[in-house]
């Protein structure tokens, strides 16, 4: 395997970006991509950045500059053909694989405290075999220099608390930690 690098997503690597999603991810396959990727790389592919092993993606890290008009964007344009791809049961849970489903229907979910001053916010994944070689920080460093270019001043991530191994690694690169309700997660911002 070539040593991997970090480049622009390009047309042709959402397979491998949505096969990263699943692999990495919890919850319904179908469903993951679909939420957690596939508006990202539709609604703004020039943050979107992939780890290259020279054979196939094996991470990303995927972002927006204006999560408010992500948000909006969602509503209007994702939402309507992602609600036809996916039966909503009336008693769907709050957790696992529907609670994935309920995320993708509930995109002002993203709306988080600190919003306004940390409008951006990313999704960052690797496969295991890439974890613990500094990709990860390269990832964030690639997408806060973009967002720095366009004059973002700040940026935010949710992470699930119950990772403390994430949230120290987040911590370690500056972020801190966001005042939120238990149910947003581990909200963490940073100023660009």
């Amino acid at each position: 395997m070539a040593e991997p690098r970090i480049r622009p997503f390009r047309e042709g690597d959402e397979s491998h970006v949505f096969d990263v999603c699943v692999r990495i991810g919890h919850g319904d396959p179908a469903i993951l991509a679909d939420v957690y990727a596939a508006p990202y790389l539709r609604f703004d592919p020039t943050l979107a950045f992939v780890v290259d092993t020279g054979e196939r993606v094996a991470g990303y890290i995927l972002g927006t500059a204006d999560t408010r008009e992500f948000v909006r964007r969602y509503r209007a344009e994702w939402l309507p053909a992602f609600a036809a791809r996916h039966e909503v049961p009336d008693d769907a849970p709050a957790d696992g694989p529907q609670g994935v489903l309920a995320a993708g229907l509930s995109p002002e979910r993203m709306l988080v405290p600190g919003v306004d001053e940390y409008p951006a916010h990313l999704h960052v994944d690797l496969l295991p075999e890439l974890q613990r070689q500094g990709l990860g920080r390269m990832l964030i460093q690639t997408l806060v220099d973009a967002l720095r270019t366009r004059g973002v001043r700040g940026l935010h991530l949710v992470a699930d608390p119950a990772n403390t191994s994430a949230v120290a690694f987040y911590s370690r690169l500056g972020f801190v930690a966001l005042p939120a309700e238990p149910e947003v997660g581990a909200l963490m911002g940073m100023t660009l």
